[in-house]
């Protein structure tokens, strides 16, 4: 008999994960706190439990797929009792130090724990385009890569349950501050009449040809050489930001998505460093604990 894997929470993304799983064939329990999420499922295939307990009453992989990190220990603790033995994929959002906070709880209970950060959005699912990164426990990763293959493909970062949730976290900064900032751009040719359609097509290869210094930028944070040739100064940089920030205000632009861009920056030249790369700023914001 093929062992069921459980899902527990189906809102977008759960119910994308538990859809892959039933077109791969793997037969699937799922629960909602919200029960009419589960009736598409049902049609599907899928075995609906009314309760948690029941839902993890057999002994296949249980994902997680819920809001945050309190609402797994709030559907996981009552539960607890009939964990041990059993393997959790943990896909919720959480912080690198909530996901080693749920490491623990798991050692201490006899789960092993895969902790993900699903690099992708609902309708990517099971798509060439979907990204899952893992950390946590190495045996799990393997023993489940048939499940894993129906979501996307797989990274393992290393055993530190935490790093799946800090790689998410670092990589959604680069998402929201782009995103940030051609929000300013339309809001800046929109004064001017133009649509944010037009804008976008115009902004998009733009940025995507700039994704190609990211290599350039993290080789002169690795040296940490930030005088080499060919390297943009501070200095400049600063120019320019003001430039922009004057044209922000001449259009009537909220400058708030670019002021502390310009302030780091303006703090790095007052500590002596406007001669070198723009990079530097790096060490203006690396963490120092």
């Amino acid at each position: 008999m093929t062992t069921s894997t459980t899902f527990l929470g189906l809102g977008a993304m759960g119910s994308a994960l538990a859809t892959a799983a039933i077109a791969g064939g793997r037969p699937t329990v799922v629960w909602n706190r919200t029960a009419h999420r589960a009736e598409a499922l049902a049609g599907r295939g899928a075995t609906v439990a009314a309760t948690v307990a029941e839902a993890i009453a057999g002994d296949g992989v249980i994902v997680v797929c819920l809001f945050d990190h309190e609402s797994v220990h709030g559907v996981l603790d009552p539960v607890a009792a009939g964990l041990p033995g059993r393997t959790v994929i943990n896909l919720t959002t959480t912080t690198p130090n909530e996901s080693r906070d749920f490491a623990t709880w798991a050692a201490e209970r006899g789960v092993t724990l895969l902790d993900g950060a699903i690099m992708a959005v609902p309708e990517m699912i099971g798509s060439p385009g979907s990204a899952i990164l893992y950390s946590g426990s190495p045996t799990a990763f393997a023993q489940h890569r048939a499940l894993r293959d129906l979501w996307g493909t797989s990274s393992f970062l290393g055993t530190d349950a935490g790093m799946a949730s800090l790689h998410d976290m670092a990589m959604l900064a680069g998402m929201y501050t782009m995103f940030a900032g051609f929000l300013h751009g339309a809001a800046m040719v929109g004064a001017a009449g133009v649509p944010a359609a037009e804008f976008a097509q115009r902004q998009a290869p733009f940025l995507a040809a700039m994704v190609g210094q990211l290599a350039g930028l993290a080789a002169t944070i690795d040296a940490k050489d930030y005088t080499g040739d060919g390297q943009q100064s501070l200095r400049f940089t600063e120019t320019a930001l003001a430039t922009l920030l004057r044209a922000t205000d001449e259009q009537g632009v909220d400058p708030v998505v670019l002021e502390p861009v310009h302030d780091v920056v303006r703090r790095q030249i007052a500590a002596g460093h406007g001669e070198d790369g723009t990079a530097r700023i790096f060490e203006e914001l690396r963490s120092t604990r």
